[in-house]
């Protein structure tokens, strides 16, 4: 082996050391999302609320991320990835501590909200770093593998939660894998130039430019009505699979974290079809659909216990197409490198919407009519889903989704 091959081979490997450690970063955000389906009958015993109040400590959680994900993308895009990415953890580790000390649900709530801002700054400064270290060739199955942070975090927290006596427990370990990684990104993510070098002038001017065309802002619906699907069925899916299957809060958590699982499967096959040059649109149109007729034998009672079980899975491994493939035609979507954090802002600007509007919304409809409402939700947001990837068929996605990078 030659002194040129030993260096090389040693670059890669921090390279992807890098790379691992930012899907860790992303998986320890995610799992701030999945601690509260989890803890929800703690929640409810121990501070005495409804699950009204449960789906708004699970939404408030995304409040901030509604008005501060493209702004986010800006700042990144001015000062650093690496940087945000470490106030983000920073923010996380700090908002759980306060809420596993919190004496009441106002407190609690707020904690959430800090949670939420450090979520938001992951899950923003990531990607943008992992499209500048990775090769243009291989963003469509690295975006995918990112794209399964999210359901692999709220599965952790979902098989994890159980074992923790309390909801404050679950708090507590949460900021410590926080803190854990602010190490481990401190030590090994270095600050990562931009492809086109530093370009903070007109920033916001072009910030607003691409929110205002046709294919970003439909990328971010598609992301926002996905994100109400998908959260409007697991922020309170053990709770639904404790009174349909009659198991255990341990068990529900168990069979909550492998439903969650399923969304992996469906990330990489749509980095898999993507890359055999699977048309974008239609795996987005398929996956709503199917999601939209599998809540309706999930929340009615048309099916047994383990048959809505099994339309989870199927629900959440089809729908795990979605985010992958929005998350793999966002880089090109920017049209440059610099706006790359941006464009990722406004898709969680979208998932933040969904995150916010699903699990309180569900919240108050089953409290009131039951779980069969919460599918009235899902449906309509399956059909607004179809007509969006209708649109963006018709629009320019092709030219920008299929480019082999950032015009």
């Amino acid at each position: 082996m030659t002194i040129e091959t030993a260096v090389v081979q040693q670059s890669e490997t921090k390279r992807w050391a890098m790379v691992a450690i930012v899907m860790g970063c992303g998986i320890g955000a995610a799992l701030q999302v999945g601690k509260v389906p989890i803890a929800a009958s703690m929640l409810q015993q121990s501070l005495g609320i409804d699950l009204a109040a449960v789906g708004t400590v699970a939404g408030v959680f995304a409040v901030l991320g509604l008005v501060g994900s493209v702004p986010a993308g800006v700042v990144i895009a001015a000062v650093g990835a690496r940087r945000v990415l470490l106030c983000g953890l920073a923010a996380i580790a700090l908002g759980a501590a306060s809420g596993a000390l919190a004496p009441q649900l106002a407190v609690l709530l707020a904690s959430r909200l800090l949670e939420g801002l450090g979520f938001l700054l992951v899950m923003v400064a990531a990607p943008a770093l992992l499209d500048r270290v990775v090769d243009v060739g291989a963003r469509d199955v690295t975006m995918a593998v990112w794209s399964c942070v999210m359901p692999f975090g709220i599965a952790l927290a979902l098989v994890a939660g159980p074992m923790f006596g309390s909801w404050r427990a679950i708090w507590w370990a949460s900021a410590a894998f926080a803190v854990v990684l602010f190490v481990l990104a401190g030590i090994f993510v270095p600050g990562v130039a931009s492809r086109t070098g530093p370009a903070r002038t007109g920033l916001l001017q072009e910030a607003t430019a691409l929110a205002r065309r046709r294919t970003p802002a439909l990328l971010m619906v598609l992301f926002a009505l996905y994100s109400l699907m998908f959260f409007a069925l697991f922020s309170f899916l053990p709770i639904l699979l404790t009174e349909r299957l009659g198991v255990s809060s341990q068990s529900a958590g168990g069979l909550s974290a492998l439903a969650a699982a399923g969304n992996v499967v469906g990330n990489l096959t749509a980095g898999k079809l993507l890359a055999r040059g699977a048309s974008r649109t239609l795996l987005i149109a398929v996956a709503a659909i199917v999601m939209g007729a599998s809540a309706l034998g999930i929340f009615l009672p048309v099916l047994g216990g383990w048959g809505a079980f099994f339309l989870c899975l199927l629900f959440s491994a089809t729908g795990g197409l979605i985010p992958a493939t929005l998350l793999a035609t966002a880089p090109a979507a920017a049209r440059s490198a610099a706006m790359v954090p941006v464009m990722m802002g406004l898709l969680m600007t979208g998932s933040n919407f969904g995150q916010v509007t699903g699990p309180i919304a569900v919240g108050t409809v089953v409290s009131v009519w039951g779980w069969g409402a919460a599918s009235v939700m899902v449906v309509a947001a399956a059909i607004l889903a179809g007509l969006a990837a209708w649109m963006l068929a018709r629009g320019d996605h092709n030219r920008v989704g299929e480019a082999s990078g950032p015009a």
